[in-house]
């Protein structure tokens, strides 16, 4: 897990899928968030709201031109990462993702029994 404060280049990132589209590496290894400081995506301790907002917003901006964003955010939301900016979504913001995926397939597992059942 990335532990906030390093660098993501230095990060051990946990056992990726390969992207279709690159066989040559894992998706991380084209992260432009890997030319950039992690203090970026990551919080300081005690950090004022204003600045974590304006922080989150720059790190935000960054994912916004990535081309592995939605395999960054995806392995964010499976592993669940509890920390820093990842594929453009904060911590509370994936916690909403995840609420709302358990929520549809919830749905959708009462729905296939209904019909089942009908």
């Amino acid at each position: 897990m990335l532990q906030p404060h390093q660098p993501l280049q230095d990060a051990a990132v946990p056992s990726q899928r390969i992207h279709p589209r690159d066989q040559a590496g894992p998706w991380h290894s084209e992260a432009v968030c890997r030319r950039d400081e992690a203090g970026l995506f990551f919080a300081p301790s005690k950090e004022p709201t204003a600045a974590r907002l304006s922080r989150e917003e720059a790190a935000k901006r960054v994912c916004a031109r990535c081309p592995v964003m939605v395999e960054c955010r995806e392995h964010a939301l499976l592993q669940p990462e509890p920390y820093g900016v990842w594929g453009g979504l904060t911590a509370a913001e994936r916690r909403v993702v995840l609420a709302r995926r358990r929520r549809r397939e919830a749905e959708l597992q009462r729905a296939t029994r209904v019909a089942a059942a009908g």
